[in-house]
């Protein structure tokens, strides 16, 4: 984590000190797009993952600020790398790791089973899962 300002009436460093990569709070990060866009298959299948381990009625297995958590916990390099559903997916698999639900091993022979059905399929987008940024 980054070291306290150098004066401790220096507020905004004391924030800027404190803060993770992911935190834009107060920042420029210039216009947002809120155009709509359609999801591809994978995306929705990540939210409809997410929303099944986060069903109470179910456990629930996982909890939303577990996904945060997860999110947060990115490197900046990954973060800013991967699109909305691939920081997500890449969360759930984190926490379902941490929770002993599913090994590494088990999630990249999955991995592999899906390349392989999808090998001579063309490629859609570039990215982790084919979405965009």
């Amino acid at each position: 984590m980054s070291q306290s300002p150098k004066d401790p009436g220096d507020v905004r460093g004391a924030i800027e000190a404190g803060r993770r990569h992911h935190d834009m709070g107060g920042r420029d990060a210039g216009p947002v797009d809120r155009s709509q866009h359609a999801h591809d298959p994978w995306e929705n299948k990540t939210d409809a993952i997410l929303r099944l381990l986060a069903d109470p009625a179910r456990g629930p297995v996982m909890r939303i600020d577990e996904l945060r958590r997860g999110i947060e916990e990115m490197g900046p390099g990954i973060y800013d790398e991967l699109s909305y559903y691939e920081r997500w997916i890449a969360s759930i698999a984190t926490i379902l790791m941490e929770k002993g639900v599913l090994t590494a091993d088990e999630i990249g022979r999955k991995i592999e089973d899906v390349r392989a059905r999808h090998a001579d399929a063309p490629p859609r987008r570039e990215g982790f899962g084919g979405g965009t940024r």
